[in-house]
């Protein structure tokens, strides 16, 4: 079985948020994930940021342009110490390559991973977008393209990970939509426990409000750490 490591996501409006989130975080965690909110609150200067703490950047920002806008994200991201990031596996075979390309020729070259499908959306949501493939024949099909096209791995709720596991074996999967049994969803609609991400084969697992909105953001992070060596330990 694969060891998987915990991603924190800073899903906090501001740096100041973010720097009062990390000094309360078990120093043994050392991935932390940048998305949207906070990288159009603070710019490419909150990465800085993160490096000064020694930490891995997942940058999230789920680029999906044509190839050459994102093959340039790709490279002035690395230039910032990024070493994961997120394209969309709906932007194509070329956007794809582009991005994997892109990041190959880094001097210090990030991964890449690409979604599947958002785990805020089910099969009522596909149909509204003119979709008529289940959850899971549609995470294959992108994940299919976006390995054929070189890029490192998957973005995945953990209901599809272990096909992805199955279909793509050497394959970095990122799930996000963990929560404990007890945690509110959210806007999520497929989540999953820790443990269960895990024996679905999931490298990273991606915990945002459960930690970062918890009155005591180390405790939680450490009963979601407990959480995945469960089945670790079996």
């Amino acid at each position: 079985m694969i060891n998987p490591e915990i991603i924190v996501a800073l899903d906090v409006p501001n740096k100041k948020l973010m720097e009062q989130t990390l000094d309360r975080m078990p120093n043994s965690i050392k991935w932390y994930k940048i998305g949207l909110e906070l990288f159009c609150s603070e710019g490419p200067e909150i990465l800085t940021s993160l490096k000064n703490r020694e930490k891995l950047i997942f940058l999230d920002l789920k680029l999906h342009d044509i190839p050459r806008t994102v093959s340039n994200a790709v490279k002035t991201a690395s230039e910032h110490g990024v070493d994961l990031m997120t394209v969309h596996a709906m932007g194509g075979h070329a956007m794809l390559e582009e991005a994997a390309l892109a990041a190959k020729s880094c001097s210090a070259p990030p991964k890449i991973v690409a979604v599947t499908t958002l785990t805020s959306l089910n099969e009522k949501d596909f149909n509204d977008l003119g979709l008529f493939r289940s959850v899971e024949e549609q995470a294959v099909a992108l994940g299919e393209l976006a390995i054929q096209s070189g890029i490192d791995g998957l973005v995945t709720s953990a209901h599809e990970a272990k096909t992805l596991r199955s279909a793509f074996p050497d394959s970095i999967l990122v799930t996000p939509g963990i929560r404990m049994p007890s945690g509110d969803i959210g806007d999520q609609k497929r989540v999953a426990t820790p443990s269960y991400a895990v024996e679905q084969g999931s490298t990273y697992l991606v915990v945002g409000r459960p930690i970062v909105q918890s009155d005591n953001p180390e405790q939680a992070a450490q009963l979601i750490i407990s959480d995945m060596n469960r089945t670790l330990d079996k």
